[in-house]
């Protein structure tokens, strides 16, 4: 199977909403009239981001939703994406398996691929996603202010409980290790909670890398710092056969979360509350946005909380 066969056999689906999609040298694509495009890129590394023998299927779910992640935290309503592949060799099961897990989130999102590239070489996995949201209701990172409140959505840490699970850092117990395993292969990008977050936010992040580390990102983007504190988390039941220090880890600077951290004013605490029902998704008051820089850590009495956790980054860490 050559190249081209490759795209036609595994990747040409139908391109909803492109007025001319796979199969040119470039995809031509009609924004909606009054919207801006958001468009972001995730690259997903074999050794780094996944393990080689990955299950294909939760991998194509995976390497979607992480984009679509992105998205949620600007507000935007996905479209279309593209997919580039460096494949060590056209393995047909693989293929199949991996376009599967792909379209099925693709479908569920209403998204469409509209283009790429395929090459030989190391597992590398590279999409590029585009959606749209009116350019006044987009959620920014340098949009928080001082008073406004931080919440987070989900529960936090629990990929990465699976993660080290995996590692052998830890035993989880079987059903707390499902839970997180299941985490960390198939997140569920908050994309109807960034929509909805619209006119009540106006700054968000999607938490990949840590909250610690993420949230530092809004208080260099707005010129301010934040206050959390650790009483106010929510903790899942899969971190309870922790030790504090290692739930603390989890949480706050695993990874791998692909929840959204966002500020909003004091005043839409109800409204939050209301849209976290209607969501069937727990919204958790963890801080808030104050002046100076940084980021700080208060415990019940609101004392800082000594702590050399930073988020995850691929350059630092191991």
């Amino acid at each position: 199977m050559n190249e081209f066969e490759l795209i036609r056999h595994y990747f040409h689906h139908h391109d909803q909403g492109a007025l001319l999609g796979i199969g040119d040298d470039a995809a031509l694509l009609q924004p909606t009239p009054g919207a801006v495009l958001a468009v972001s890129a995730d690259m997903l590394v074999a050794g780094r981001h996944f393990f080689a023998d990955a299950d294909p299927f939760l991998l194509g779910q995976k390497a979607l939703a992480v984009n679509l992640s992105d998205l949620a935290a600007m507000g935007a309503r996905p479209r279309w994406f593209l997919l580039s592949l460096a494949l060590p060799q056209a393995d047909p099961d693989w293929l199949r398996r991996f376009s599967q897990g792909l379209f099925s989130v693709a479908e569920q999102y209403e998204t469409a691929l509209v283009g790429g590239d395929t090459t030989r070489g190391p597992l590398n996995l590279s999409l590029q996603i585009i959606g749209e949201v009116p350019a006044q209701l987009a959620l920014r990172r340098d949009q928080a202010r001082p008073g406004d409140d931080i919440w987070v959505s989900g529960m936090l840490g629990e990929a990465a409980a699976g993660l080290r699970h995996l590692q052998g850092e830890w035993r989880l117990p079987a059903p707390q290790a499902d839970i997180a395993l299941a985490r960390l292969h198939a997140p569920q990008p908050r994309v109807a909670l960034g929509l909805a977050l619209r006119g009540i936010s106006r700054c968000a992040i999607d938490l990949s890398d840590g909250l610690l580390g993420d949230l530092r990102h809004i208080c260099e983007r707005s010129s301010c710092g934040a206050e959390l504190y650790w009483p106010d988390f929510l903790r899942s039941s899969v971190l309870q056969v922790l030790d504090e220090a290692a739930r603390r880890r989890c949480m706050l600077a695993g990874g791998d979360d692909y929840e959204l951290c966002f500020s909003a004013a004091p005043g839409q605490r109800a409204q939050i509350e209301a849209l976290g029902r209607q969501l069937q998704l727990p919204l958790t008051r963890v801080g808030r946005i104050v002046r100076g820089n940084g980021v700080t850590l208060l415990d019940a009495d609101r004392r800082p909380i000594p702590h050399h956790l930073q988020g995850f980054d691929h350059f630092d860490s191991p």
